[in-house]
């Protein structure tokens, strides 16, 4: 049957030449045809198109003479022929254009080559869009340094952890503009340098960086502090005072734990984020003020929402442009560069020069740091002032990182192997239990009996709690 449809499709030899020469002139890839000896014997539109020639300038002359002269760089046929073996190359033609060539030697029944079929793909969009995504990912990677000696130059935030730069280029972007920023995340993890890093990026770096800790100020207090106060306005008012709204004005404000706002001052806030001018107490004039305003809590805002123990307005007006800082143990690759800058930071104030072991660094990677960086910051010079030698070790940290299996052993400290050993069976005895809920199914998973899971269990609960 197949052969039937060859026979009516190249009956006659014209017909078959007609059929080939329109299956290769419809061909997307370029089409090159020399005999044995590299005389050109046919070439297609796509490889005209391509290399930019005109097919006087290449049929019936030899590959050879066409590469002598410089009308092709490089011939994959010569090469193919030589080597009697199919061959593959990059070639560039006089159009800019670039190409993979293949030449392929088709031999005859005595073992001469009799053609060569080069194949001729160009492959210029794809070279240009690797160019393209190499140039990309340079700028990225120029854009982290960037950030990143952007942040050490700033001696109050360090970045190394790839989760952090991500981060940071968001804070980098929001800088620019003047628009209210929502900064959330654990206590500890370090706002106040973000919104110090997004006020140093802006155009009003010249001004004033004003923090309040809204939790800090006596809720009697509170609205003075915020507004000023007129002479009078009050026993003990003796002279106008100026308010750190004022005192922001052309600068940036820094609203610390908003969560902890009181509701009518709350309010009074979402008042000066519409109107942007504030009323001193006791005055009868409004005061315009020019501040952008970073806010930043511990608290999840939306729930107290919920709660009606935050106004809903005034989170909207704040949650302008939210970004989160994730904690400490999600951004590993800070930790001992953190660690690194407290320690020289503090060796300069205390005249010290102290270092981390190997070990201390491993053991502060692998810890949890439930207070994040302030809990480091903490730690760091607990070590310094408390450690009686040179070197803190792993050992005199006031901590132990939680081991999970797999995790390198402490390199430079003495291990109890029995200890190791332990905590790798309570691990998976720990669990086994949480998974399976009951100690027979537990112990049928770790293929123990009952009586040996449960005698395990016990001995390392008493173990860990020595």
């Amino acid at each position: 049957m197949a052969q039937d449809k060859i026979n009516r499709m190249f009956g006659s030899p014209k017909e078959a030449y007609d059929r080939l020469r329109a299956i290769v002139d419809s061909s997307y890839d370029g089409i090159y045809i020399t005999d044995g000896r590299a005389d050109t014997l046919w070439v297609n539109p796509a490889y005209l198109s391509i290399s930019g020639l005109r097919e006087e300038d290449v049929v019936g002359r030899s590959m050879w003479d066409l590469e002598r002269e410089g009308v092709v760089s490089q011939s994959g046929t010569l090469i193919a022929l030589t080597q009697r073996r199919p061959v593959t190359l990059e070639q560039t033609f006089r159009t800019g254009k670039r190409a993979l060539i293949t030449s392929t030697p088709s031999f005859g029944d005595h073992g001469e080559i009799d053609m060569v079929v080069t194949n001729v793909r160009d492959m210029t969009d794809f070279y240009d869009l690797q160019a393209k995504y190499r140039e990309a990912q340079e700028r990225y990677h120029t854009e982290i340094e960037l950030s990143r000696r952007r942040v050490l130059d700033g001696a109050e935030l360090i970045a190394a952890d790839p989760t952090t730069l991500a981060v940071l280029r968001q804070a980098e972007k929001v800088a620019a503009l003047d628009a209210t920023v929502l900064l959330t995340g654990e206590t500890g993890v370090g706002k106040e340098q973000f919104a110090r890093f997004i006020f140093k990026n802006s155009p009003r770096r010249e001004g004033r960086f004003i923090t309040v800790n809204c939790g800090a100020i006596p809720p009697s207090l509170i609205e003075s502090e915020l507004f000023g106060y007129e002479k009078g306005a009050f026993t003990g008012a003796a002279r106008d005072k100026m308010g750190l709204f004022e005192l922001a004005d052309k600068g940036t404000l820094f609203l610390d734990e908003i969560g902890d706002l009181p509701l009518d001052m709350q309010v009074k806030l979402l008042r000066v984020l519409q109107e942007r001018c504030i009323k001193r107490v006791g005055a009868t004039r409004d005061i315009p003020v020019d501040v952008r305003f970073i806010a930043a809590t511990n608290r999840d805002l939306e729930e107290m929402v919920r709660v009606k123990t935050f106004r809903e307005d005034l989170f909207y007006r704040l949650n302008v442009v939210p970004l989160t800082i994730p904690p400490l143990r999600e951004r590993r690759g800070d930790i001992i560069p953190l660690a690194d800058a407290f320690l020289e930071e503090l060796n300069k104030k205390y005249g010290f020069k102290k270092q981390f072991s190997t070990s201390a660094f491993q053991a502060m990677e692998e810890y949890g740091w439930p207070g994040n960086v302030r809990e480091l910051k903490n730690v760091v010079e607990r070590m310094v002032i408390l450690s009686l030698d040179d070197v803190i070790r792993a050992g005199e940290l006031p901590f132990r990182p939680q081991w999970t299996p797999g995790a390198r052993p402490l390199r430079d400290e003495p291990m109890d192997l029995r200890l190791e050993t332990a905590r790798f069976e309570y691990h998976y005895i720990e669990a086994a239990y949480e998974k399976y809920g009951s100690v027979r199914a537990a112990a049928a998973s770790l293929g123990l009996d009952p009586s040996t899971f449960l005698r395990k269990r016990k001995r390392c609960q008493e173990l860990f709690q020595k």
